[in-house]
């Protein structure tokens, strides 16, 4: 992610390390001319249901009767990929952005780095996320997990009082926990916890932002610091939307804890938008929903 806060920490070192790390599991690493289109997801199958439900197959060829799971889930058709909404993330890092510019590049959402642990808070962020809603974008808040720091209960607590909130506007989307390696400490990459303790960690931060907002967070990882930390947890897979990060490649390649298909995919740190580049995994009206929540 983007972000003042932890800049040093991250352009050219973690994140690049993470980066590596994944194509060296996948070996699938190829680089991509031009903005990359979206993986191929899985066309068959039901992912299983969760508190939030409702139909959400898409019309045209894939058309049928709609199993009910979780908004955001389901993977976009074939004929769709090339299509799929640009958007960005931002943090202090990007300071005041130039939001109709950004729509007039192709943003149609972008998530907004809110806090950290429970003693940092984005001092642009009411300004970024005020103008990016103007300009006619969709827009979130994601919380910088720090599990070293303290329960994610109290972090989530701190993280929807300080703009991590949600509701039905269809203009806000699920608040995003962005949780990854540890860039305060190359020896320390699960913060210290255990797998069994980091999957109780995201389950408690989930718990109490579900508790306290009614939506389950998007999990913002990269694939390998997941096998890492959590051992592959498949706990949170059929709840959670998933947003991979992995940059440089035509593809997100294999997908960690039992997530079939990604919702959002940070493919890049530079681009035509401030921040780093995503795409959503559907169309303009499917992220909709995703906000809507219903």
């Amino acid at each position: 992610m983007a972000r003042a806060h932890t800049s040093v920490r991250r352009r050219a070192g973690v994140l690049a390390t993470a980066t590596a790390a994944a194509l060296a599991l996948t070996g699938t690493a190829t680089a991509s001319a031009g903005p990359p289109v979206s993986a191929e997801p899985p066309l068959s199958g039901e992912a299983p249901g969760s508190a939030v439900t409702r139909p959400f197959w898409p019309t045209g060829p894939m058309e049928q009767a709609g199993p009910t799971v979780p908004a955001g889930l389901l993977p976009v058709p074939a004929s769709g990929r090339s299509k799929a909404p640009k958007g960005h993330d931002v943090s202090s890092h990007q300071k005041s952005v130039n939001w109709e510019a950004a729509r007039a590049e192709g943003a149609r959402f972008v998530y907004i780095k809110a806090t950290e642990s429970t003693d940092y808070r984005n001092p642009y962020f009411s300004g970024q996320y005020t103008g990016s809603r103007a300009a006619g974008l969709l827009r979130g808040a994601y919380h910088f997990a720090r599990p070293d720091r303290s329960s994610g209960a109290k972090q989530a607590g701190y993280f929807v009082r300080h703009g991590g909130g949600w509701r039905a506007d269809g203009w806000t989307l699920p608040p995003a926990l962005d949780i990854e390696y540890n860039p305060y400490s190359a020896t320390h990459k699960c913060y210290g916890l255990g797998k069994a303790r980091m999957v109780r960690w995201i389950r408690s931060f989930s718990d109490e932002t579900e508790r306290e907002t009614g939506r389950r967070p998007v999990i913002y990882t990269t694939t390998q610091w997941w096998k890492q930390c959590t051992g592959n947890s498949r706990a949170f897979s059929s709840s959670h939307a998933l947003w991979i990060a992995r940059h440089g490649t035509s593809r997100p390649g294999a997908l960690p804890g039992g997530w079939r298909y990604w919702t959002f995919w940070q493919y890049g740190t530079r681009g035509t938008l401030p921040g780093d580049q995503n795409l959503f995994n559907g169309s303009v009206s499917r992220l909709r929903i995703l906000a809507r929540g219903r």
